[in-house]
């Protein structure tokens, strides 16, 4: 089962202080991260690292129809952040994936400077242009994290865990 997001990024609260990574509480077995930095092939490597994930945390192989389309909604928007970070932000730095057994949370970090946004209008029959429509079509909530003096920022997008 897709979820549908109709808040704007950072609805569901306030960014975190400068923060980045595991949130308090969770376990170090249910976090997980990849250095993607001078990797090749980037995407595809972020997806197996993602879905060997899903696997240790119980996700896959998917019981029902609904488990496996939030796997794979999960694999989709790794993908879109990823490719993301390959095309407009100088290549991603890391991939984080945290699950609390509510929400999965993936975080993309690079060294970009832009803001990622989904295009307006969204234009559907046209190629390109549908990362970031995607993943706020699919994530709870999705932002941007910047460090102060550090060059770069964390794209973050949380999906909610199948029931």
């Amino acid at each position: 089962m897709s979820t549908t997001r109709r808040q704007q990024p950072g609805d569901l609260g306030p960014e975190p202080d400068g923060v980045v990574g595991v949130p308090p509480g969770t376990s170090a077995g249910q976090a997980r991260c990849l250095a993607l930095n001078g990797a090749s092939g980037i995407v595809p490597l972020a997806r197996d690292f993602t879905r060997q994930a899903l696997y240790d945390w119980g996700w896959l192989p998917a019981a029902s129809a609904d488990r496996r389309a939030a796997a794979e909604d999960v694999l989709l928007v790794v993908s879109e952040l990823v490719t993301n970070a390959c095309l407009h932000a100088e290549g991603p730095d890391e991939l984080t994936v945290v699950c609390d057994g509510k929400v999965l949370r993936l975080e993309v970090s690079d060294r970009g400077a832009g803001q990622p946004a989904p295009r307006t209008p969204h234009r559907a029959g046209r190629p390109g242009g549908h990362g970031m429509f995607i993943v706020q079509r699919l994530c709870l909530d999705w932002g941007v994290v910047r460090r102060p003096g550090t060059p770069g920022k964390t794209v973050w997008a949380e999906l909610a865990a199948p029931a």
